[in-house]
């Protein structure tokens, strides 16, 4: 492809969204080191670092012809559950979740790129299959791939990212088309499950934020604490917002994990209402551009690849924001582009890539 091609043909509008969601989060992250008492910006320094990182992987990545993802999927497959299956060997373990590798000071969590590659995984699976022939077999071949992954995360354990794969493939079972009869019965199964989970399996730190879910300010100094302080944030920014770095429960430490889990209460409380709407419309225009160009994709890979990003991200979104406003439990779900993160930040906007590949193509193709 020329270099002329490729550009002229680049979804600029798709990288702007973004790029500005990126910046929102490096501005919160850098307000939030200026509240410490002996400000240190070492996280917002690694944070330009990573998004720099994401960037470059994600022009590469829309470079290289999406389809090879296809032919390599096994293969991304397999290097997933290694990944997923030594880090619980060789992992670094930070509150109680063996999910980090750790390099010269610097963590990669694997989870993150599983959720990559879970969506090249379930896009090659059913571009390549028919599902009204042997159905109940599609379903159970996608739901093994799927399951072999989440066992994985759940061994760290990390519940908010099992669940999300778990979400995902529920997702894209729907968008391939199966019929409601199989849904249902994934629900119910899920449900049951759910029951024998929390007799037998789930750790009391996870029944206790699924209780302070359903039973808000029972312990306002214990459990429900960062829903609380979350909700206090997001109120008190009002239209305008308090301004950067005058967030008093950001800047007072009320409110923890406030550049990771809790951004989105950050950016309300600083940047107010017109803040978040903002940022909502921002991953709008993100969601829009993509949903807009998959009509011109000419081949089921491509369709199940956007698909797949699309919701994810919005899962991911849907999430973190619920969790900041109370209507969500707390399961540690960063926000897409906004919150810090190597692994996250990297792997997001790999994903951004590959759309922006798939994009590229499909207008040189039309």
């Amino acid at each position: 492809m020329q270099v002329s091609t490729y550009l002229k043909n680049f979804d600029w509008i798709l990288l702007a969204a973004i790029v500005l969601l990126a910046c929102f989060g490096l501005v919160e992250i850098y307000s939030i080191a200026l509240g410490q008492s002996n400000p240190d910006l070492l996280q917002f320094k690694k944070q330009i670092f990573f998004v720099g990182i994401g960037l470059a992987a994600m022009f590469m990545l829309s470079f290289i012809d999406y389809y090879n993802l296809r032919s390599f999927s096994i293969y991304l497959y397999a290097a997933g559950v290694l990944m997923l299956f030594g880090v619980l060997l060789f992992g670094k373990t930070i509150r109680g979740t063996t999910g980090w590798f750790e390099f010269m000071g610097l963590t990669l969590q694997p989870a993150e790129f599983a959720k990559l590659i879970l969506i090249i995984f379930l896009a090659r699976y059913f571009s390549g299959v028919s599902i009204k022939i042997s159905p109940v077999k599609h379903l159970l071949l996608s739901g093994l791939g799927s399951l072999v992954l989440i066992v994985l995360i759940l061994k760290q354990p990390d519940f908010g990212s099992a669940a999300i794969l778990f979400l995902l493939w529920l997702a894209m079972i729907t968008l391939a088309g199966f019929r409601k009869k199989h849904i249902i019965a994934i629900c119910l199964i899920l449900t049951l499950s759910l029951g024998a989970g929390w007799v037998f399996f789930f750790e009391p730190y996870q029944k206790q934020r699924i209780l302070t879910f359903v039973n808000p300010g029972k312990d306002s100094l214990d459990e429900d604490y960062n829903i609380i302080q979350a909700t206090i944030a997001v109120g008190s920014g009002r239209v305008m917002g308090r301004g950067i770095g005058f967030g008093s429960q950001s800047q007072l430490k009320f409110l923890p994990e406030a550049q990771n889990d809790f951004i989105f209460a950050v950016i309300a409380e600083e940047l107010g209402f017109l803040g978040v709407c903002l940022v909502i419309f921002l991953y709008s225009a993100f969601f829009y551009r993509i949903i807009s160009n998959i009509k011109r994709v000419n081949n089921d890979f491509g369709i199940y690849v956007l698909l797949g990003i699309i919701v994810l991200i919005f899962i991911e979104m849907f999430i973190n924001i619920g969790m900041n406003i109370g209507i969500v439990p707390v399961v540690g779900i960063s926000l897409p582009f906004v919150s810090y993160g190597g692994s996250a930040i990297i792997a997001s906007l790999m994903m951004v890539g590959i759309a922006e590949g798939i994009i590229i193509r499909s207008k040189i193709k039309y």
